[in-house]
């Protein structure tokens, strides 16, 4: 099986300043695909696609604003005239806190970037997969997406409509050459609880039952293999999977 045949493919990868969206980018870009590093941040987008090189392109997108998304589509579409690959990456955690004490604004914006943010990103692609007749999304879901004492209600709520959301698309589009897979990330070494976490305790104590049992953390570039793997030619049957890549955590 090859999974290096994305010559002439062109691969969006959201999230793309740091962690994993950021080894999902080079990755793609290793196995020949053009890249669109889009990020909140603009050093991170522009420092993921300088380290590429040509290959590259930087594109700066608050994904939770349709706006955005439709402009950083065009971007993509103007630069490279097609999309092969989308990688819905980019998310934010909550504080863990138990449900009663998460802020409304808490849970509206962690939403807005992990679940809504995730189909604004699809919907704006798949017309264009469509017109092409063939294209592959992968979502990084989380192992909060199948378990509920993984994260906090906001991120926990989200990610499980992100695993919703990728059968959906899957099912729907099986017909049109289109695949929607996602990848299920156990402890990741990653920046997205920020430098220094202000995690709520009462909440980490409740979740701490399913938290020891973390089968140790990977590194970003092991959750990109399995995303390059998703998107190539070598996983063309595959569509609609929930793809655990923690370790073991998700069997016990």
């Amino acid at each position: 099986m090859s999974t290096s045949n994305f010559h002439n493919r062109v691969a969006i990868v959201t999230g793309a300043g740091s962690g994993i969206g950021r080894a999902m980018a080079i990755a793609f870009a290793k196995c020949g695909a053009m890249v669109v590093a889009a990020d909140v941040s603009s050093d991170g987008a522009q420092g993921t696609a300088a380290e590429i090189g040509a290959a590259a392109i930087p594109v700066v997108v608050d994904i939770s604003d349709e706006i955005d998304v439709a402009r950083a589509t065009r971007t993509a579409m103007d630069t490279f005239g097609r999309i092969d690959v989308l990688c819905n990456n980019a998310g934010i955690m909550d504080k863990m806190a138990l449900p009663a004490d998460t802020p409304v604004t808490t849970w509206e914006r962690t939403v807005a970037v992990n679940l809504t943010g995730t189909f604004l990103m699809t919907r704006a692609v798949l017309p264009h997969m469509l017109d092409q007749g063939i294209g592959s999304i992968v979502n990084t879901a989380s192992e909060a997406g199948i378990r509920g004492g993984a994260a906090g209600i906001a991120y926990t709520a989200a990610k499980h409509g992100v695993v919703g959301l990728t059968r959906n698309v899957a099912w729907i589009h099986a017909g049109d050459g289109i695949r929607c897979n996602a990848i299920l990330p156990g402890p990741t070494m990653t920046g997205i609880a920020g430098p220094t976490p202000e995690w709520d305790l009462d909440g980490v104590t409740r979740l701490q039952p399913v938290m020891s049992l973390m089968r140790g953390i990977a590194e970003p570039e092991q959750m990109a293999e399995v995303a390059v793997f998703l998107a190539s030619d070598a996983a063309s049957f595959i569509n609609g999977a929930v793809v655990p890549v923690d370790g073991g955590w998700s069997a016990g």
